[in-house]
Protein backbone atom coordinates (compact mmCIF):
# COMPACT_ATOMS: atom_id res chain seq x y z
CA UNK A 1 0.00 0.00 0.00
CA UNK A 2 3.00 2.57 0.89
CA UNK A 3 4.42 2.08 -2.19
CA UNK A 4 1.01 2.47 -4.35
CA UNK A 5 1.13 6.01 -2.07
CA UNK A 6 4.45 7.03 -2.81
CA UNK A 7 4.15 6.05 -6.00
CA UNK A 8 1.59 8.32 -6.67
CA UNK A 9 3.02 11.01 -4.94
CA UNK A 10 6.03 10.64 -7.44
CA UNK A 11 4.60 11.66 -10.26
CA UNK A 12 2.33 14.40 -8.83
CA UNK A 13 5.51 15.54 -7.61
CA UNK A 14 7.45 15.22 -11.41
CA UNK A 15 4.60 17.24 -13.14
CA UNK A 16 5.76 20.06 -11.02
CA UNK A 17 9.19 20.96 -12.55
CA UNK A 18 9.44 23.00 -15.25
CA UNK A 19 7.89 21.54 -19.31
CA UNK A 20 10.23 19.34 -20.43
CA UNK A 21 11.51 19.88 -24.37
CA UNK A 22 12.26 17.06 -25.92
CA UNK A 23 15.32 17.82 -27.94
CA UNK A 24 16.19 15.71 -31.11
CA UNK A 25 18.83 13.07 -31.05
CA UNK A 26 22.43 14.15 -31.56
CA UNK A 27 25.64 12.49 -32.19
CA UNK A 28 27.34 15.45 -30.42
CA UNK A 29 30.98 13.97 -32.26
CA UNK A 30 31.87 17.76 -31.99
CA UNK A 31 32.22 17.61 -28.59
CA UNK A 32 34.45 14.34 -28.02
CA UNK A 33 37.81 16.82 -27.34
CA UNK A 34 39.51 14.13 -25.25
CA UNK A 35 41.20 10.78 -24.88
CA UNK A 36 42.46 11.09 -28.91
CA UNK A 37 39.70 9.67 -30.45
CA UNK A 38 38.94 10.95 -33.78
CA UNK A 39 35.72 12.56 -34.35
CA UNK A 40 34.67 12.41 -37.47
CA UNK A 41 32.14 9.83 -38.31
CA UNK A 42 30.68 8.38 -41.58
CA UNK A 43 26.65 7.28 -40.92
CA UNK A 44 24.82 6.09 -37.98
CA UNK A 45 26.99 3.17 -37.48
CA UNK A 46 30.60 4.72 -37.62
CA UNK A 47 29.16 7.37 -35.17
CA UNK A 48 27.71 4.55 -32.60
CA UNK A 49 31.27 2.37 -32.57
CA UNK A 50 32.78 6.32 -32.14
CA UNK A 51 30.95 6.77 -29.03
CA UNK A 52 31.32 3.00 -27.64
CA UNK A 53 35.36 3.78 -28.41
CA UNK A 54 36.11 6.88 -26.80
CA UNK A 55 33.81 5.43 -23.61
CA UNK A 56 36.31 2.56 -23.76
CA UNK A 57 39.43 5.20 -23.57
CA UNK A 58 37.74 7.20 -21.36
CA UNK A 59 37.51 4.14 -18.54
CA UNK A 60 41.12 2.71 -19.06
CA UNK A 61 42.41 5.73 -19.11
CA UNK A 62 40.22 7.56 -16.24
CA UNK A 63 43.08 9.34 -14.52
CA UNK A 64 43.71 11.55 -17.96
CA UNK A 65 39.89 11.75 -18.45
CA UNK A 66 39.32 13.21 -15.38
CA UNK A 67 42.06 14.97 -14.26
CA UNK A 68 43.07 18.41 -12.35
CA UNK A 69 45.64 19.42 -11.06
CA UNK A 70 46.41 23.02 -9.00
CA UNK A 71 44.38 25.33 -7.38
CA UNK A 72 41.67 27.38 -9.71
CA UNK A 73 41.51 30.82 -9.83
CA UNK A 74 39.29 31.83 -8.03
CA UNK A 75 37.50 35.82 -7.09
CA UNK A 76 35.55 35.93 -4.24
CA UNK A 77 31.91 38.01 -4.06
CA UNK A 78 30.58 38.06 -1.43
CA UNK A 79 29.42 34.32 -0.84
CA UNK A 80 30.12 33.77 -4.04
CA UNK A 81 33.35 32.05 -5.44
CA UNK A 82 33.77 31.87 -9.12
CA UNK A 83 36.81 30.11 -11.33
CA UNK A 84 37.12 28.99 -14.97
CA UNK A 85 36.15 25.93 -15.52
CA UNK A 86 39.01 23.78 -16.48
CA UNK A 87 37.13 21.91 -19.00
CA UNK A 88 36.32 24.77 -21.94
CA UNK A 89 32.44 24.12 -23.94
CA UNK A 90 31.18 26.10 -26.57
CA UNK A 91 28.69 28.27 -24.04
CA UNK A 92 30.63 31.19 -22.38
CA UNK A 93 28.31 31.30 -20.04
CA UNK A 94 29.30 27.99 -18.40
CA UNK A 95 32.76 28.19 -18.92
CA UNK A 96 32.43 30.04 -15.67
CA UNK A 97 32.10 28.18 -12.47
CA UNK A 98 29.78 29.17 -9.29
CA UNK A 99 30.37 28.16 -5.65
CA UNK A 100 28.16 29.74 -2.87
CA UNK A 101 30.40 29.55 0.08
CA UNK A 102 29.57 28.53 3.81
CA UNK A 103 31.80 29.35 6.39
CA UNK A 104 31.86 28.39 10.21
CA UNK A 105 30.68 31.66 11.66
CA UNK A 106 30.62 31.37 15.90
CA UNK A 107 28.50 33.32 17.25
CA UNK A 108 30.51 36.39 19.13
CA UNK A 109 33.75 34.78 17.66
CA UNK A 110 35.75 37.63 16.38
CA UNK A 111 35.99 38.65 12.57
CA UNK A 112 37.91 36.18 10.43
CA UNK A 113 41.69 36.88 9.84
CA UNK A 114 41.77 35.30 6.13
CA UNK A 115 40.58 31.54 5.31
CA UNK A 116 42.96 29.65 7.44
CA UNK A 117 40.85 31.26 10.74
CA UNK A 118 37.25 30.35 9.19
CA UNK A 119 39.48 26.50 8.54
CA UNK A 120 40.15 26.66 12.17
CA UNK A 121 36.46 27.69 13.13
CA UNK A 122 35.47 24.66 11.52
CA UNK A 123 38.01 22.01 12.61
CA UNK A 124 39.71 21.87 9.13
CA UNK A 125 36.23 20.12 8.06
CA UNK A 126 34.75 21.45 4.49
CA UNK A 127 32.27 19.93 2.68
CA UNK A 128 31.37 20.33 -1.29
CA UNK A 129 27.41 20.06 -1.40
CA UNK A 130 26.63 18.84 -5.74
CA UNK A 131 22.42 19.42 -5.85
CA UNK A 132 20.34 17.42 -7.98
CA UNK A 133 19.31 17.86 -11.60
CA UNK A 134 17.96 21.12 -12.33
CA UNK A 135 18.34 22.41 -8.87
CA UNK A 136 17.43 25.98 -8.39
CA UNK A 137 19.75 28.40 -7.00
CA UNK A 138 18.32 28.44 -3.88
CA UNK A 139 18.11 24.11 -3.70
CA UNK A 140 20.55 22.52 -0.92
CA UNK A 141 21.47 26.40 0.79
CA UNK A 142 18.93 24.74 3.78
CA UNK A 143 21.87 21.47 3.96
CA UNK A 144 24.55 24.34 3.84
CA UNK A 145 23.16 25.86 6.56
CA UNK A 146 22.68 22.88 8.42
CA UNK A 147 26.22 21.60 8.05
CA UNK A 148 27.34 24.85 9.23
CA UNK A 149 25.48 24.33 12.61
CA UNK A 150 27.62 21.13 13.17
CA UNK A 151 30.47 23.32 12.80
CA UNK A 152 31.51 22.15 9.04
CA UNK A 153 31.79 24.57 6.58
CA UNK A 154 30.15 23.81 2.63
CA UNK A 155 30.83 24.66 -0.97
CA UNK A 156 27.51 24.43 -2.94
CA UNK A 157 29.01 24.02 -6.47
CA UNK A 158 26.63 25.40 -9.12
CA UNK A 159 26.68 21.87 -12.17
CA UNK A 160 27.65 22.58 -15.25
CA UNK A 161 24.35 24.54 -17.63
CA UNK A 162 22.40 24.65 -14.13
CA UNK A 163 21.02 28.89 -12.47
CA UNK A 164 24.05 30.95 -12.92
CA UNK A 165 25.85 29.09 -15.94
CA UNK A 166 22.57 28.08 -17.45
CA UNK A 167 22.34 29.37 -21.31
CA UNK A 168 20.16 32.01 -22.14
CA UNK A 169 16.59 30.99 -23.09
CA UNK A 170 16.97 27.56 -21.07
CA UNK A 171 14.40 27.23 -18.04
CA UNK A 172 15.94 23.66 -17.71
CA UNK A 173 19.59 22.38 -17.74
CA UNK A 174 18.98 20.60 -20.71
CA UNK A 175 22.40 20.16 -21.74
CA UNK A 176 23.56 18.25 -19.04
CA UNK A 177 21.58 15.28 -19.32
CA UNK A 178 20.16 14.83 -23.27
CA UNK A 179 20.05 12.95 -26.54
CA UNK A 180 23.23 15.07 -27.20
CA UNK A 181 25.33 11.94 -26.39
CA UNK A 182 28.51 13.55 -27.14
CA UNK A 183 27.38 16.67 -24.95
CA UNK A 184 26.17 14.84 -21.91
CA UNK A 185 29.83 12.66 -21.69
CA UNK A 186 31.20 16.13 -21.45
CA UNK A 187 29.44 18.10 -19.39
CA UNK A 188 29.59 15.43 -16.42
CA UNK A 189 33.03 15.27 -17.09
CA UNK A 190 32.78 18.97 -16.95
CA UNK A 191 31.21 18.41 -13.70
CA UNK A 192 33.91 15.92 -12.33
CA UNK A 193 36.95 18.05 -13.00
CA UNK A 194 35.23 21.12 -11.64
CA UNK A 195 34.23 19.06 -8.30
CA UNK A 196 38.12 18.28 -8.25
CA UNK A 197 38.74 21.81 -8.45
CA UNK A 198 36.66 22.76 -5.60
CA UNK A 199 38.18 20.57 -3.39
CA UNK A 200 41.43 21.69 -4.25
CA UNK A 201 40.08 25.55 -4.01
CA UNK A 202 38.73 24.44 -0.46
CA UNK A 203 42.45 22.59 0.51
CA UNK A 204 44.35 25.83 -0.25
CA UNK A 205 42.00 27.67 1.78
CA UNK A 206 43.55 25.52 4.97
CA UNK A 207 40.59 22.84 5.10
CA UNK A 208 42.31 19.04 5.78
CA UNK A 209 39.28 17.46 6.03
CA UNK A 210 37.20 17.58 3.07
CA UNK A 211 33.68 15.69 2.31
CA UNK A 212 31.47 15.74 -0.19
CA UNK A 213 27.46 15.28 -0.56
CA UNK A 214 25.78 14.14 -4.04
CA UNK A 215 22.29 14.31 -4.34
CA UNK A 216 20.43 12.51 -7.76
CA UNK A 217 22.67 13.26 -10.36
CA UNK A 218 25.29 15.16 -8.10
CA UNK A 219 25.68 11.61 -6.14
CA UNK A 220 26.25 10.23 -9.69
CA UNK A 221 29.05 13.17 -10.29
CA UNK A 222 30.38 12.91 -6.79
CA UNK A 223 30.89 9.33 -7.03
CA UNK A 224 33.04 9.33 -10.07
CA UNK A 225 34.81 12.24 -7.87
CA UNK A 226 35.16 10.47 -4.87
CA UNK A 227 37.51 7.74 -6.90
CA UNK A 228 39.63 9.92 -9.10
CA UNK A 229 39.91 12.10 -5.72
CA UNK A 230 41.66 11.17 -2.68
CA UNK A 231 41.48 14.34 -0.89
CA UNK A 232 37.85 13.46 0.12
CA UNK A 233 38.01 11.74 3.02
CA UNK A 234 34.30 11.31 3.56
CA UNK A 235 31.04 11.09 1.48
CA UNK A 236 27.36 10.68 1.34
CA UNK A 237 25.70 9.87 -2.09
CA UNK A 238 22.13 10.52 -1.66
CA UNK A 239 19.86 8.38 -4.44
CA UNK A 240 22.55 5.87 -6.09
CA UNK A 241 22.68 4.10 -9.17
CA UNK A 242 24.79 2.19 -11.30
CA UNK A 243 24.43 2.87 -15.08
CA UNK A 244 24.33 6.66 -16.10
CA UNK A 245 22.23 5.26 -19.37
CA UNK A 246 19.94 2.83 -17.82
CA UNK A 247 18.73 5.35 -15.55
CA UNK A 248 18.40 7.23 -18.40
CA UNK A 249 16.13 4.88 -20.22
CA UNK A 250 14.12 3.26 -16.90
CA UNK A 251 14.04 6.89 -14.74
CA UNK A 252 10.36 9.34 -14.39
CA UNK A 253 12.30 12.13 -14.52
CA UNK A 254 14.54 11.44 -17.70
CA UNK A 255 11.19 9.97 -20.12
CA UNK A 256 11.48 12.89 -22.53
CA UNK A 257 15.34 12.32 -22.86
CA UNK A 258 14.46 8.20 -23.68
CA UNK A 259 11.49 9.55 -26.25
CA UNK A 260 14.06 10.86 -28.33
CA UNK A 261 16.84 8.90 -27.75
CA UNK A 262 14.71 5.20 -28.39
CA UNK A 263 14.07 6.26 -32.07
CA UNK A 264 18.00 5.55 -32.40
CA UNK A 265 19.01 3.38 -29.98
CA UNK A 266 18.46 0.52 -27.87
CA UNK A 267 18.44 0.35 -24.23
CA UNK A 268 21.96 -1.55 -24.09
CA UNK A 269 23.60 0.94 -26.91
CA UNK A 270 22.60 3.98 -24.27
CA UNK A 271 24.30 2.12 -21.38
CA UNK A 272 27.46 1.61 -23.26
CA UNK A 273 27.22 5.24 -24.86
CA UNK A 274 27.36 6.43 -21.38
CA UNK A 275 29.98 4.04 -19.47
CA UNK A 276 32.30 6.30 -18.67
CA UNK A 277 30.10 8.64 -16.66
CA UNK A 278 28.96 5.74 -14.79
CA UNK A 279 29.73 4.68 -10.99
CA UNK A 280 30.23 0.93 -11.84
CA UNK A 281 32.71 1.38 -14.60
CA UNK A 282 34.93 2.65 -11.58
CA UNK A 283 33.98 1.13 -8.47
CA UNK A 284 36.95 -1.89 -8.84
CA UNK A 285 39.20 0.94 -8.17
CA UNK A 286 37.86 1.38 -4.65
CA UNK A 287 38.89 -1.93 -3.25
CA UNK A 288 41.08 -1.68 -0.60
CA UNK A 289 39.96 1.86 -0.05
CA UNK A 290 39.48 2.58 3.70
CA UNK A 291 37.62 6.07 2.77
CA UNK A 292 34.10 5.57 4.58
CA UNK A 293 31.01 6.61 2.09
CA UNK A 294 27.08 6.33 3.06
CA UNK A 295 25.23 5.35 0.03
CA UNK A 296 21.31 6.47 0.47
CA UNK A 297 18.84 4.70 -1.48
CA UNK A 298 14.97 4.86 -2.01
CA UNK A 299 13.04 1.70 -1.59
CA UNK A 300 10.46 3.19 -3.88
CA UNK A 301 12.29 5.50 -6.38
CA UNK A 302 10.79 6.03 -9.77
CA UNK A 303 14.25 7.61 -11.18
CA UNK A 304 16.77 5.60 -10.01
CA UNK A 305 15.24 2.77 -9.56
CA UNK A 306 15.84 0.25 -6.48
CA UNK A 307 16.85 -2.69 -9.26
CA UNK A 308 19.43 0.09 -10.69
CA UNK A 309 20.59 0.86 -7.19
CA UNK A 310 21.38 -2.97 -6.47
CA UNK A 311 23.60 -3.38 -9.11
CA UNK A 312 25.94 -0.59 -7.35
CA UNK A 313 25.52 -2.41 -4.10
CA UNK A 314 26.34 -5.47 -5.75
CA UNK A 315 29.51 -4.59 -7.68
CA UNK A 316 30.50 -3.16 -4.23
CA UNK A 317 30.23 -6.03 -2.92
CA UNK A 318 31.86 -8.30 -5.44
CA UNK A 319 35.32 -5.94 -4.71
CA UNK A 320 34.80 -6.09 -1.05
CA UNK A 321 34.05 -1.92 -1.07
CA UNK A 322 32.74 -1.83 2.47
CA UNK A 323 30.25 1.51 2.12
CA UNK A 324 27.37 1.88 4.79
CA UNK A 325 24.43 1.77 3.15
CA UNK A 326 20.81 2.87 4.18
CA UNK A 327 17.39 2.45 2.29
CA UNK A 328 14.81 4.91 3.32
CA UNK A 329 10.85 3.95 2.49
CA UNK A 330 9.84 6.74 -0.29
CA UNK A 331 10.33 7.93 -3.58
CA UNK A 332 12.95 10.07 -5.43
CA UNK A 333 11.30 13.75 -5.03
CA UNK A 334 9.68 12.36 -1.91
CA UNK A 335 12.84 12.16 -0.19
CA UNK A 336 12.85 16.52 -0.28
CA UNK A 337 9.69 16.58 1.33
CA UNK A 338 8.72 15.89 4.84
CA UNK A 339 9.10 14.08 7.07
CA UNK A 340 11.85 12.24 4.93
CA UNK A 341 14.23 15.25 3.88
CA UNK A 342 14.41 15.31 7.87
CA UNK A 343 15.89 11.30 8.38
CA UNK A 344 18.28 11.86 5.19
CA UNK A 345 19.10 15.19 6.44
CA UNK A 346 20.03 13.87 9.94
CA UNK A 347 21.88 10.40 8.66
CA UNK A 348 23.88 12.52 5.96
CA UNK A 349 25.09 14.99 8.51
CA UNK A 350 25.99 12.97 11.57
CA UNK A 351 28.00 10.39 9.11
CA UNK A 352 29.94 13.47 8.36
CA UNK A 353 30.52 14.68 11.54
CA UNK A 354 31.59 11.14 12.32
CA UNK A 355 34.15 10.17 9.59
CA UNK A 356 35.42 13.67 8.93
Amino acid sequence: MLRNVIHKWERKLSRTDNERVVRPFEWGAEFLNHTGVAADSNGNRDSLELIFRYNDKAIAESDRFFAYDGVPRASIEGPWITFPSPVTTPFDQNNLVHARYFPVLRKNAKPAVGRLREAARARGRAVVVLPHWNAKIHEHVALCELLNRAGIASLRLSLPYHDRRMLSGFERADYMVSANLGRTLQANRQAVIDTRAAVHWLEAQGYERIGLVGTSLGSCIGFLTFIHENRIKAAVFNHVSSYFGDVVWDGLTTAHVRQALEYELSKEQVRKAFLAISPNSYVSRLAGDSRRALLISARYDLSFTPELSALLFQECERHNVAFDRTIIRCGHYSLGRAPYKYYAGYKLVNYLRRHL
